[in-house]
């Protein structure tokens, strides 16, 4: 595919991935991708960790699964980003962003516009929705043949300073062409962010990496080859939809949308 095809059709993968190990060439492709991006006085302050033991990409796994657990069981997740979810065409239509929750257990479907409320959370506790979601979460990522560490150069990441800024800016481009990358592997790729929500565990990430003092963990990825048929988890969502040109362009100041015609 051509490189606009290749933007165009940019995926975050929700299901699981073969279990094929991944070459070590396209191992190699991802990083040499990652390494072109852009980057304040080409100061690359970008660090990749791959992952490949089991024993390793297991204990991530269970990380990662106790995390979305207590996140859900507690309310937090819910808490904090409901802005972003959306449970009808409707709100899709008129917002054009966020995510479309439209694969839902059947206990759960009558529920949804009480989810985040108290009283639906304790629905979702006696259905045993927490820990369900967290033995999917592990099982995506124990079934993951390699996982991506993300982390920067503390000598530029520097959050007070703009090279705070610099280097997060260069992470996202370097990160944005392993994306790109990718697609054209036939792979998948999805953020494990669940563990960033709570700093305890976020520590037992850093630990199980033995992340050196002078670098600062910024991410995990998951990668995989995708598979010949695609399951879609217990619950999942489409986030496909993008904003009118009229939404996020201007012409000349902004106060002056640009048409959705163009």
């Amino acid at each position: 595919m051509d490189l606009h095809e290749a933007i165009l059709s940019r995926r975050t993968t929700n299901g699981h991935f073969q279990s094929t190990p991944i070459k070590p060439e396209h191992q190699r492709r991802l990083m040499e991708a990652a390494s072109a991006a852009p980057s304040h006085f080409n100061s690359q302050p970008w660090r990749f960790c791959l992952i490949e033991a089991p024993e390793k990409i297991a204990e991530v796994a269970e990380i990662s699964g106790r995390s979305m657990t207590q996140l859900i069981d507690q309310g937090i997740f819910f808490q904090r980003y409901r802005r972003y979810f959306r449970f009808s065409q409707k709100e899709v239509d008129e917002r054009r962003d966020g995510i479309y929750i439209d694969h839902l257990p059947a206990p759960l479907r009558p529920f949804t516009k009480q989810l985040f409320s108290d009283a639906g959370i304790q629905v979702m506790r006696t259905l045993g929705v927490p820990k369900k979601l967290g033995e999917d979460n592990r099982k995506l990522v124990a079934g993951s043949p390699l996982l991506l560490a993300v982390m920067l150069d503390k000598n530029e990441y520097i959050p007070q300073a703009l090279s705070g800024f610099y280097s997060i800016f260069g992470m996202g481009a370097a990160m944005e062409n392993i994306w790109l990358t990718v697609a054209t592997l036939k792979m998948g790729i999805q953020f494990i962010s669940t563990p960033m929500e709570l700093p305890e565990e976020w520590q037992r990430i850093k630990d199980l990496i033995k992340l050196p003092s002078d670098l600062e963990l910024m991410a995990v990825y998951r990668l995989g080859y995708l598979p010949f048929e695609q399951k879609r988890p217990n619950i999942d969502w489409s986030s496909r939809e993008r904003k009118r040109f009229s939404q996020y362009v201007y012409r000349e100041d902004c106060q002056q949308p640009q048409g959705d015609e163009w």
